[in-house]
Parts: C-alpha cells; sequence; structure tokens
C-alpha cells in the first residue's frame, strides 16, 4: 500500500532515509526526564516513525489529519495505533494529551500549514522546550534571520523571544516524492532561559505584528493605530532593525 501525496495537505513524502536518520538524531533529549514525551506531527508513511521508534529514550505519539496515511500507519506499525491521533494537529487539544507535562515536538512539516504549527507551538512555550522540523528553506531562514536581516519578520521575533535558533543543515528536492520546486531545511529550537516576557504580551505580539504588516514604514508610521507617540529612538526605525529585547522595551514605552 501507497500513499497518494495530496496538494492540499502540502504533503511531500520524504524518502531519503539518511536524511530521516539525520532530523530523528537532531532530536537531542540530554536533560530530559527519560523517557522523553514527542509528538510526531504528519507522519505521512512514517520514514521518521520508523526511527523514532526505535529509540529507548522517547515515549512517542503522533498526529495525522490523512485518513489515507492513518491507514498506511496502521497498517505498518500495528503496536503504535494506541499513539497515533487522526485529527488537525493546529485543532489538537494538547494540554489535554500531556497533561501540562513537558513535551517535544518534531516532524517534517506541511509547507502549506508551517508557520501555522510554530504559532501553535507559542500558546506551549512553557510546555514545549524543543521543536525539530523540516519545513521550506525559505521559512527556516526567516525563523533563524538575526535583526538586521531582510527576512527577519514576525516569526523570528516571536519564536526567539522563548527559544534558541539553530538551522541545521539544508534538503534538496531530490530527497521527497513528489518532489517539491523549493528547497527544505531543517531546524532545531530549544526553549531559552526567559521565564517572563517583562511586558503585557498581548501587547507585545500586537506591536511586532503591526509593525512587520507594514514593514517598509517607519514606526513611527507603522504603529499608528496603537499609538501616536512612539519614543523618538525608535521612531525612524524599521522594524527589522529591531531585537526581540528592543522591541519588549518599545511595548512598555507605548502609552
Amino acid at each position: 500500500m501507497q500513499v497518494r501525496a495530496k496538494k492540499y495537505l502540502g504533503q511531500h513524502f520524504l524518502t531519503d532515509q539518511e536524511v530521516a536518520q539525520r532530523i530523528v538524531a537532531s532530536l537531542d533529549t540530554a536533560g530530559f526526564a527519560l523517557p522523553a514525551d514527542v509528538l510526531e506531527v504528519g507522519p505521512g508513511m512514517g520514514v521518521l516513525t520508523q526511527y523514532l521508534l526505535r529509540r529507548s529514550d522517547i515515549s512517542l505519539r503522533a498526529v495525522e489529519i490523512d485518513e489515507e496515511s492513518v491507514d498506511y500507519l496502521r497498517q505498518n506499525f500495528p503496536g503504535f495505533t494506541q499513539s497515533l491521533y487522526q485529527e488537525d494537529f493546529l485543532a489538537l487539544n494538547l494540554a489535554k494529551i500531556y497533561q501540562d507535562k513537558p513535551f517535544c515536538i518534531i516532524g517534517n512539516f506541511p509547507y502549506n500549514i508551517s508557520s501555522q504549527i510554530f504559532f501553535k507551538v507559542l500558546d506551549y512555550v512553557d510546555s514545549i522546550p524543543l521543536v525539530v522540523g523540516m519545513v521550506q528553506k525559505e521559512v527556516a531562514e526567516r525563523i533563524a534571520a538575526p535583526a538586521g536581516n531582510k527576512t527577519y519578520g514576525i516569526l523570528s521575533v516571536l519564536l526567539q523571544t522563548w527559544y534558541d535558533i539553530e538551522y541545521l543543515f539544508t534538503v534538496g528536492e531530490g530527497a521527497f516524492v513528489p518532489p517539491p520546486k523549493v528547497k527544505s531545511a531543517v531546524i532545531r529550537l530549544r526553549r531559552n532561559s526567559r521565564t517572563d516576557l517583562g511586558c503585557d504580551p498581548a501587547k507585545f505580539k500586537a506591536v511586532v505584528k503591526t509593525a512587520f504588516n507594514q514593514r517598509r514604514k517607519t514606526l513611527r508610521n507603522s504603529l499608528r493605530t496603537i499609538s501616536e507617540n512612539v519614543p523618538e529612538q525608535y521612531s525612524q526605525l524599521r522594524p527589522e532593525q529591531l531585537s526581540v529585547e528592543q522591541f519588549i522595551d518599545l511595548t512598555n514605552l507605548l502609552k
């Protein structure tokens, strides 16, 4: 049995076994109470699952929305059936599954929802200490970009607020069936030491999103819907010039 890749689900099945093993090896459980709880997002035909199940240091669950993929996984990994959720990851209540226990996330993320997956991770920053994911190369570069880089944006700031980002390696189009039109990349997010944002979280997110939604404008102009009094030290800057700490400071200064 083979699973048909469905364009509307953004499916490109990884077939390169060496790449799969490198991704799984990037899930570093050092410092975790073992076995570490791990959730695989979008296992497809189980190219990562097969190697994850061989690791004694993790307790694996997976979530897959595609019925055909779920049938394939149940047929080929019968002992894993009870740990497989046929659901939409974006709608899944992760707190209910893990009861506030820490858990890691890994996956070859569907291209069409990769950003949404990371926004969901942000909703669980206190529960998710580690994420290893394969995404489009440009998305990985954007997430890992430092302040001052032209690709630095909303996800860069929001994720770097809570995580240290590592761009691990690039994956070519030929590693997938069907091959995508772009290169992919594997990134790793490790929870940093920040425990308190130091400003109002909702306001911080609004400032970051509003600023980057008009990224060509200076902050004085882009943030007018939030405040008419952007502090002078920030007023003539553009959003990509601000570090996470500067966005926090700006949020506190806006009246």
